[in-house]
């Protein structure tokens, strides 16, 4: 992407309202655009970030057998009525609507029934499972504050994962193969040594429930950690009978903040008995159908990584989820300058580097640095006067460390490695 062709622009203003770090960032980049509270636009810039989160949860989804689909929003009261989450004194985030024919229809925040209601056209016997099925999907969430930039919105994606499973076993084993994935998928994404895997309450469906959740500062959660044996445990269920089971006292744990970013639950038959999804075993009976839960918003952690991955300049994104690997920034519009510029960009792509060239002429080097750290590419080249007559190139890595000096012929070696 040539810089002077991307249609948005950074931004020194911000909404008044906008107070966390995530948010301001993002706007201030051009990553994200706000249309009303809770409710964000992914700009060419924030899109691809976002793709690239998702692409790498799709892969660990489709490791563990996942097989993806993609459902309506659209859900309509008989889907819910069965299991009472219809009903707002029992789900209260429920956007609803009606239809011209005066019939109710909502929006959906979640997708359990609807794709348990699916199921039943395709599990009858044990020999259809187990199965597992996944999305990316547009979710709704009448919340009654949303806040903390794109951390906690009204309206998203959700990346949400179903086990149907025969026996308590096979959920089991599923279950752990989907903790291990979600363990790939943060440190594919750059913050698996800040996410820990805590134990979480199970509600109505199982003991205990696992979140997914990263330190930082400006968190919204609380969790207690013991790092000796790498437990970490939500502050709604830190009482005395849960951490007696691991063996440990208060004293033993340090609180810290943190957000979540992922969950997955043992559902049981909750749904499969609201809705009737059974199959037929080995001996002719009838039995409900196991069930899991498994979710991560791609969005929630694209904030979660600009809240953990910043400094005074601006965003400092992992080169897996980074808008584009390297930015060129040309200082000067002389023909010689951009020549050169254009012959680095080229050969770049031409070996596989995501490339970003600011080859704007009407900014100092000043505005343009500037850009380029608060947009946050993994390495910055700088192509000047100075450089090309010494046949070379300058290489800023956004992370930190000194500025390095190149020789043009090693570039690509160098970026390689």
């Amino acid at each position: 992407m040539r810089q002077s062709r991307l249609f948005t622009k950074t931004s020194k203003t911000l909404p008044k309202d906008e107070v966390s770090i995530n948010s301001q960032l993002l706007l201030k980049s051009g990553f994200i655009d706000k249309e009303f509270a809770g409710v964000y636009s992914f700009l060419p810039l924030g899109h691809r970030v976002l793709n690239k989160i998702i692409n790498v949860i799709r892969q660990e989804m489709n490791a563990i057998d996942g097989q993806e689909i993609l459902m309506t929003a659209l859900q309509s009261p008989q889907t819910w009525e069965p299991t009472d989450r219809w009903d707002d004194a029992k789900m209260d985030v429920w956007f609803k609507t009606e239809l011209k024919n005066g019939s109710q229809l909502g929006l959906a925040p979640t997708h359990e029934e609807p794709l348990t209601k699916m199921m039943k056209k395709f599990i009858n016997s044990y020999k259809d499972l187990p199965a597992y099925a996944y999305q990316f999907q547009t979710k709704f969430r009448n919340e009654t504050r949303a806040k903390s930039g794109i951390l906690r919105t009204r309206e998203f994606i959700m990346k949400d994962l179903y086990s149907f499973c025969r026996d308590q076993a096979e959920l089991d084993e599923y279950y752990e193969r989907a903790k291990n994935a979600y363990i790939k998928i943060f440190n594919r994404l750059g913050i698996g040594e800040i996410t820990y895997v805590t134990y979480a309450s199970g509600g109505t469906f199982s003991k205990f429930s696992h979140e997914f959740q990263t330190l930082c500062e400006y968190g919204e959660d609380l969790i207690y950690i013991n790092e000796e044996k790498k437990i970490a445990i939500n502050r709604e269920i830190f009482v005395d009978e849960v951490i007696a089971e691991f063996g440990l006292s208060r004293n033993d744990f340090v609180e810290k903040k943190a957000i979540e970013v992922g969950n997955i639950f043992k559902l049981g038959t909750k749904f499969s008995d609201g809705l009737s999804l059974q199959y037929v075993d080995e001996k002719g009976e009838r039995k409900p159908v196991i069930m899991g839960s498994y979710g991560i918003g791609p969005g929630r952690v694209m904030g979660t990584i600009v809240e953990t991955h910043n400094d005074e300049k601006g965003i400092i994104w992992p080169k897996e989820v980074a808008p584009y690997q390297v930015h060129i920034v040309s200082l000067g519009k002389e023909e010689s300058i951009m020549a050169e510029s254009e012959k680095l960009y080229r050969m770049l792509n031409e070996n596989g580097f995501e490339t970003l060239w600011d080859d704007r002429v009407n900014l100092n080097p000043g505005a343009k640095f500037a850009d380029s750290d608060l947009i946050g590419c993994p390495v910055r080249v700088t192509v000047s006067g100075k450089n090309i007559e010494n046949r070379q190139y300058e290489v800023k890595r956004r992370s930190g460390g000194e500025v390095e000096f190149i020789p043009q012929d090693n570039i690509i070696d160098y970026l390689n490695k």
